[in-house]
């Protein structure tokens, strides 16, 4: 998960013998290399790079105005101002030719890709740098789009999974599938390998995705409690407390559908149901705002704090550990 995820994080993975992930898609691409040699710093082992593959963003100076204005008592809350406008804040790979430049020059073993897929020419010399591709997919159709592609592998991104859903298209009808549903359909129907994402929390988990013809599992929520994290102290107490229990899929936080931790910014939902929110990621300029506005004052209750559905399963463990017994687990679930 951007934001979450941190080189430490990734090394720590790729060294105890998983394969460790950084999200660079909220950064620029000097920012992404500067992650990219920390991990390598740390690690001589693979690891992924993620990145955004988002459409393109429409501002709209009426909506956004509307959305500021049904915030602003919120920020008052806290003795602050909401912002006076909204930008753009994240630029998505597929308008990104520094990113790809970066990415040619030092080549990561891997590159996954959320919310689509860049053109065929940014694909094209990915591959021809010898690196190993990914993407998500939360249906058989975006797994299929994934083949045609010529990518290596497609994550089956299931609706519990914590953090932004990986449609392609977010204002198309979503089915929802589960990972269990989505790994055995792309299992039996899709050429690719598939890798479960969405609920797997432990090792008897990682068996059952296997048993349904994953060849490997992606795990994010399990993660987030760990100390190589860039989880804040407000999002791993909730992580760990009672509330992991309940957690929200909601647009409101940055413009487009994300599973999180129940909270005060997901519990808006009724009363700001009249009013689409801005665009991705135009929407999360106002949600980082009004999250900084409201940890500055020691409330947590507004932050991104993404989650998936088996977040009461969390562990806090230092990562190299937690890969350790995600192993242990798995092989006595095998046995």
């Amino acid at each position: 998960m951007a934001g979450v995820s941190t080189p430490l994080l990734a090394a720590e993975v790729s060294e105890a013998g998983g394969l460790g992930s950084i999200g660079v898609g909220a950064t620029d691409a000097a920012g992404a290399r500067m992650m990219i040699e920390e991990v390598r710093a740390r690690t001589a082992r693979a690891f992924n790079v993620n990145l955004f593959v988002h459409g393109p963003a429409f501002p709209d100076d009426a909506r956004e105005a509307a959305w500021l204005a049904a915030l602003s008592p919120l920020f008052a809350e806290f003795d602050a101002t909401p912002p006076a406008h909204l930008r753009t804040i994240y630029q998505s790979f597929a308008d990104d030719p520094d990113m790809l430049a970066m990415l040619l020059e030092v080549a990561p073993p891997v590159v996954s890709f959320h919310f689509g897929l860049p053109p065929a020419d940014m694909l094209s010399a990915l591959r021809g740098r010898g690196i190993y591709l990914m993407a998500t997919a939360t249906s058989l159709a975006e797994a299929r789009a994934i083949e045609a592609a010529g990518l290596h592998a497609v994550v089956a991104q299931g609706f519990e999974a914590g953090g932004h859903r990986g449609v392609f298209d977010p204002s198309a009808p979503d089915d929802s599938l589960g990972t269990m549903v989505l790994t055995r359909l792309l299992a039996r129907q899709a050429s690719l390998p598939v890798i479960a994402a969405g609920g797997i929390m432990d090792g008897a988990g990682i068996a059952a995705a296997l048993d349904l013809g994953a060849a490997a599992a992606q795990l994010g929520t399990a993660f987030v409690a760990c100390p190589e994290s860039a989880a804040d102290e407000g999002y791993r107490r909730a992580l760990t407390g009672p509330g992991a229990c309940h957690t929200a899929m909601t647009s409101l936080i940055s413009g487009r559908p994300a599973r999180a931790l129940a909270n005060r910014f997901t519990a808006l939902a009724d009363r700001l149901a009249h009013l689409p929110p801005p665009d991705y990621p135009i929407a999360y300029d106002a949600g980082k705002a009004l999250h900084a506005a409201a940890k500055a004052t020691g409330e947590f209750g507004f932050g991104a704090q993404w989650a998936g559905q088996g977040a009461p399963l969390c562990r806090s463990m230092p990562a190299a550990d937690l890969v350790r017994t995600l192993k242990e687990e798995w092989q006595r679930a095998r046995s």
